[in-house]
């Protein structure tokens, strides 16, 4: 039987595909029978999920939910499903040809749709500057902390892995550090942690109101992506892809 699982780290991320689980470690079952686990941030926490999601029975993977951008050319809503996933030491994984094409071309009527490679960093990337440099050093479109984790848990197993991913804050915002710090540790983003976050950040908070209208278009992408009928439902067959997984 032919199942996929989706990790996401937040449950903020992972609300538009349906009911996710609550609680970080607990997976929760969609319509069309996709396993979903919320993780937490961070390569560990997903890797944690993914091997959840396959001894639940899952079959193929995908990483979901928001990146940072690294390509100017990149606006909030883009969505990102790259063709591999690298990290800063080198490693890369290529994506699922055939399921990631046949996702793109039933978004691309509807949304931006980029290619290229996604970076997972094992820190956030927060600074201009800093996002500058990594897209000068590894040609990378966006950035992430989860999605080599997954892609390395597919790998393991042989299974085929996407990765879908929708830009939050551009190339030319900076990803306020109270945002990572109310969700570190999470799959929630707690009201009450945030605050107490910014209380300790007070600088933060222009960059906060910057980047709530690029958090509602990036959600949009996320529910448009969810429209298309779950990324689940282009994933099979790929037998034809095999060698490029």
């Amino acid at each position: 039987m032919n199942v996929v699982g989706i990790v996401s780290a937040l449950a903020a991320e992972a609300r538009p595909l349906g009911p996710t689980a609550q609680r970080r470690g607990a997976l929760a079952s969609l319509a069309d029978g996709t396993l979903l686990a919320v993780s937490g941030i961070g390569a560990s926490a997903a890797a944690g999920g993914a091997r959840a999601l396959i001894d639940a029975g899952a079959t193929a993977l995908i990483s979901w939910g928001m990146a940072g951008g690294l390509d100017p050319a990149l606006a909030a809503g883009t969505i990102l499903l790259p063709s591999e996933v690298i990290s800063c030491a080198g490693t890369a994984f290529m994506t699922a040809r055939y399921w990631r094409e046949r996702l793109s071309a039933a978004l691309t009527a509807h949304r931006l749709v980029a290619c290229g490679k996604l970076l997972t960093s094992p820190r956030a990337i927060l600074s201009i500057a800093d996002k500058a440099a990594a897209f000068r050093d590894t040609g990378a479109a966006a950035v992430d902390m989860e999605s080599l984790a997954v892609a390395e848990v597919a790998g393991s197993h042989e299974l085929p892995f996407i990765a879908v991913r929708v830009i939050v804050d551009t190339a030319a915002d900076i990803l306020p550090r109270a945002v990572m710090a109310a969700a570190r540790g999470s799959g929630q983003l707690p009201l009450g942690r945030l605050l107490a976050s910014l209380a300790r950040s007070p600088g933060d908070l222009a960059a906060l109101i910057r980047l709530a209208p690029r958090y509602r278009a990036a959600r949009h992408s996320l529910l448009a992506v969810a429209r298309a009928g779950t990324p689940a439902r282009h994933a099979f067959p790929i037998v034809a892809d095999a060698a490029d997984s």
